[in-house]
């Protein structure tokens, strides 16, 4: 079989009692999560721009209402990540849209979430180690889709192969300078869900795909891969769940700010409501992933006028707004809490600084690098050589500086998200203070604080869902199929 053929095979098979139990709990939080990221997203005036254009969330045309429920819950970054990928805006969004029509129960959708995020994690994971990742992956959303609608239909395998292959035969590509600079990023799973859906159609019609499209020498890991890794895509079935690895977004922002954003909130918690001419200077030390980032959305930052799809990235706006306000809400994306020029004073002295043992540690954790760099193998050093030299000259550093790396994780049990970020306020009257974070709060491995469970319920309740609804989806399983409409309706509207 090939690799299409294995993984459609499983995906074709999978039942919900072959789930286990901690899989279908973060299922739930997907959804509820994700909902949430959509109810924020339409209220901000590109998501209303979004909704007139294309329409409401939910509405008769299933695939419609895929296409603005993926574009919804994406383009603010509060959408929640996993190894590998921003998964939820197909996998979640198509087998919510497809629902009603497929007449799914409770225990129906949580399967069709599962499989899908699975089937598009691991596709995702194959050629994670190449020049897109994170939202920039848009081929991500082209497996979800295909997984979160077939899965619910209960067609053949054969249908399922058919499908990825027309699907991942055309996948969209991600233009930085236009994810970046524009409006684009709204579109950013929108577009590729929808090649997903076209797939579909065109496999339901009797149209075939390439079968050993992603092993094939001039298949889709070759195209999408800087170092291929074709074991990823059906290696541990049934065994290593990708679901266990999501990590739940508390703040909107771009990857790896998460954290810097937390010490913000715990630093405004300790120095009171500061002023940006109380601030002399303000030091954020990260990692080289968070840092390159924040330097590729810096070269589109025009103040006020900066593009929402740079500005999600910008790690001295984002910080400090934090330290202003105490917080990071989707309102500071849009004026006027974006015209208020204390934010950008403040923000022009933010200094970024790389730190190397928060890099080694970046790298060491299975999320988002370290499971991909672990099944390299010998041949990760080709590609952290290439990684590092992003940054400044000989990219050898960065592989000496990871070193020897351990096996890769067989079920994802041990999983942890280590994105770490200190960051150090220097206050004009001497004093100073400093808070490091490792994990971010809603990261997958955190400790301590708040359980997830409950932080996700905030986010859904702080964008304006019912506790009804939100106690609802906590027992989704057990919801008969006549009411999941108005269960969707209500926690979308």
């Amino acid at each position: 079989m090939t690799l299409t053929e294995e993984l459609s095979a499983w995906a074709a098979g999978v039942r919900f009692g072959d789930v286990p139990g901690d899989v279908v709990e973060v299922a739930k939080l997907q959804i509820l999560s994700q909902c949430a990221a959509i109810r924020y997203g339409a209220a901000h005036p590109l998501g209303r721009r979004l909704v007139a254009g294309f329409g409401e969330p939910l509405q008769q045309d299933s695939r419609r209402s895929a296409y603005v429920l993926a574009g919804l819950g994406s383009w603010l970054h509060f959408d929640d990540t996993a190894y590998a990928g921003h998964l939820s805006n197909s996998t979640v969004a198509v087998p919510m849209a497809y629902a009603a029509g497929q007449r799914l129960d409770g225990a129906g959708l949580l399967t069709s979430v599962v499989v899908a995020t699975e089937c598009a994690a691991r596709v995702t994971a194959a050629v994670t180690l190449g020049p897109f990742r994170g939202q920039t992956a848009a081929h991500t959303h082209v497996a979800g889709a295909v997984a979160g609608r077939l899965r619910g239909a209960g067609v053949p395998a054969e249908l399922w192969a058919n499908a990825f292959g027309l699907g991942l035969g055309l996948p969209p590509r991600t233009v930085i300078a236009g994810f970046l600079g524009g409006d684009s990023k709204v579109f950013s799973a929108s577009t590729p869900v929808a090649v997903g859906l076209d797939a579909c159609d065109a496999a339901e019609a009797g149209f075939t795909g390439c079968r050993d499209l992603l092993e094939n020498p001039d298949g889709f890991l070759r195209a999408f891969a800087e170092l291929p890794l074709p074991q990823a895509v059906t290696e541990c079935l049934g065994e290593r769940w990708h679901t266990r690895t999501t990590s739940f977004k508390v703040h909107p922002g771009g990857p790896g700010m998460d954290t810097a954003v937390d010490c913000g909130i715990e630093l405004y918690r300790e120095l009171g409501a500061v002023r940006a001419g109380d601030i002399e200077s303000v030091e954020v030390a990260t990692s080289l992933y968070t840092a390159l980032v924040a330097r590729w959305a810096q070269e589109r930052m025009c103040g006020p006028d900066s593009p929402v799809g740079a500005l999600v990235f910008a790690l001295p706006y984002l910080l400090a707004t934090t330290l202003l306000t105490g917080e990071l809400t989707v309102a500071d994306f849009t004026a006027p809490a974006l015209e208020e020029p204390e934010r950008w004073e403040l923000a022009d002295r933010v200094r970024i600084v790389l730190d190397e043992q928060m890099t080694y540690d970046l790298f060491h954790s299975l999320v988002p690098f370290g499971q991909g760099l672990r099944q390299a193998g010998d041949r990760a050093a080709e590609w952290l050589a290439e990684f590092g030299a992003r940054w400044e000259g000989d990219g050898r550093w960065l592989v000496d500086l990871v070193g020897e790396l351990p096996p890769p994780s067989r079920d994802f049990r041990d999983v942890r998200k280590v994105t770490p970020s200190r960051v150090t306020v220097r206050l004009r009257d001497g004093r100073s203070a400093t808070r490091q974070q490792d994990v971010p709060v809603g990261g997958v491995g955190a400790t301590g604080g708040t359980p997830t469970a409950a932080l996700v319920r905030e986010k859904f309740l702080g964008a304006g869902g019912s506790k009804e609804v939100a106690d609802r989806i906590a027992e989704l399983e057990r919801v008969p199929a006549e009411e999941i409409p108005g269960l969707l309706r209500a926690a979308l509207a």
